[in-house]
């Protein structure tokens, strides 16, 4: 092991290094859940692969822990390690559109927020988060769910090529036709295999403008409105997305001022087909439960990817699990309806995502993206706070719900994205026993020495006696 030295290493980099103390350092620590406050030894912010290359060697030479920053999203503050080395993607943030071929190649350190804004001045678009200032990496190694699931997939499904870096400094090209094992695991395996300096994506025509319906159930009536949304979104046409929420009303112009911060239940609707087709779906909604209020809208697309960012804004204090339902099963809506009225933070929601169509129709070892690919909701519960001691009650409020409704749900680990706690356990359970071993042999080649483990970790497989 050689000793950290930042001079020779600002010497060898064409982008920048930065230690506490230099202009640009605490903005390059900085990550979205406000709980993190962490201080690298130094940051190396590169300029292309090879500064990625040259930032892992220096980690590995000097026993520095390697931490990557793509959008800084992660609940649990991967990016950041005290005292490791963090290379900070976000001068890789470009996002280059080919509207012929229909593709996009898009930096490891850009944003949904970008994605979305150079995409749609084509009319197109690939599967990407909820929140736009989400990172695209991120979101992509760990799978991906958008509200163009149903449509297109996960974000992991649209991904063509990328360009890695691994831990070994090579720089390589990952697809269908080369390196495909790197390929198949940079697909829902995470960030486990090197460094993603570059993603491209398949593009889908989409918008610019689309149909948004908001419908909320007051909380009293929370069990029938989540039988009711769950049957909706189950006959969802093809063209469409959803989201059932347990939440407050949010003080906005579209709620009526008597229901803000009321408690309840909202189906979030989106439609990307024919007007009519959105308009007989929310007529479905509003005559089989009349909903408190409602909120129907044409919207662009890009509005639609920015409308939850005020429920997520950077420096809010976060905790988060996650699991896959088959549905909402009485056993389930018992367990919500009980424990939604116990969280401390008014903040503290239930977003859940629902996801058929084109994310039922990949095989499920096409990707290395843990849990069956049949018709899933994404359980999600999000503890949010801006002061501690109310966020320590709804993490503790976050993990009862998260008990209560395991024994219920489809079986797997569930989605690596939303895991605050890596335990080895749940990780493997959320990849499955067939997948983790694949992954672990990947690993072995890739990255033997376990170097980038800030993440859900795949062990590097043993070499045989």
């Amino acid at each position: 092991m050689n000793p950290f030295d930042v001079e020779t290493l600002r010497r060898s980099l064409d982008g920048a290094a930065l230690t506490p103390g230099d202009p640009g350092y605490d903005q390059g620590r900085a990550v979205w859940n406000g709980l993190i406050d962490r201080h690298p030894a130094v940051i190396v912010q590169p300029s292309g692969p090879r500064d990625v290359a040259t930032a892992l060697a220096t980690a590995r030479n000097s026993g520095l822990e390697v931490a990557v920053r793509g959008g800084g999203h992660n609940v649990g503050g991967a990016a950041v390690a005290d005292g490791g080395l963090t290379i900070d993607l976000s001068s890789l943030d470009q996002v280059v559109v080919d509207p012929g071929s229909r593709t996009a190649r898009v930096g490891g350190g850009a944003r949904w927020r970008q994605v979305d804004t150079a995409t749609q001045g084509h009319g197109l678009a690939t599967v990407g988060g909820t929140v736009s200032d989400t990172g695209v990496a991120g979101l992509t190694l760990g799978g991906g769910f958008g509200w163009l699931t149903n449509q297109y997939g996960l974000a992991c499904d649209n991904l063509l090529s990328a360009e890695v870096v691994l831990p070994s400094g090579d720089v390589l090209r990952a697809s269908d036709t080369e390196n495909t094992d790197l390929f198949w695991a940079l697909r829902g395996g995470g960030g486990n295999f090197g460094v993603v300096t570059e993603f491209e994506f398949r593009l889908h025509p989409v918008g610019p403008i689309i149909q948004l319906g908001l419908f909320f159930w007051e909380d009293d009536r929370g069990a029938e409105a989540l039988r009711h949304m769950q049957g909706i979104v189950e006959s969802l046409p093809r063209k469409a997305g959803a989201i059932i929420a347990a939440l407050n009303a949010p003080p906005a112009d579209f709620v009526p001022e008597e229901h803000h911060f009321r408690p309840g239940y909202a189906l979030l609707l989106a439609g990307f087909g024919p007007e009519p087709d959105f308009a007989e779906a929310a007529q479905q909604v509003r005559t089989g439960l009349a909903p408190l209020f409602e909120f129907t809208t044409p919207m662009p697309y890009v509005a639609l990817q920015q409308m939850l960012d005020e429920t997520a804004l950077p420096g809010i204090l976060a905790y988060e699990k996650a699991l896959y339902l088959d549905r909402f099963s009485d056993p389930v809506i018992t367990a919500v309806t009980e424990r939604m009225p116990l969280r401390s933070s008014p903040m503290s929601f239930l977003p859940n995502m629902f996801a058929g169509g084109a994310f039922t129709e990949v095989a499920d070892d096409a990707t290395a993206f843990g849990g069956a690919r049949n018709p899933v909701v994404l359980f999600s519960i999000a503890a949010l706070a801006t002061d501690a001691d109310l966020l320590a009650r709804d993490r503790q409020w976050a993990r009862d719900l998260w008990d209560a409704v395991a024994p219920h749900s489809s079986g797997t680990g569930g989605y690596v994205n939303f895991m605050t706690d890596y335990e080895d356990d749940r990780v493997r359970t959320s990849f499955g026993a067939a997948k983790y071993a694949r992954l672990a042999r990947i690993k072995a080649h890739y990255d033997p020495e376990n170097l980038l483990h800030r993440n859900p970790n795949i062990k590097p497989a043993l070499a045989p006696a």
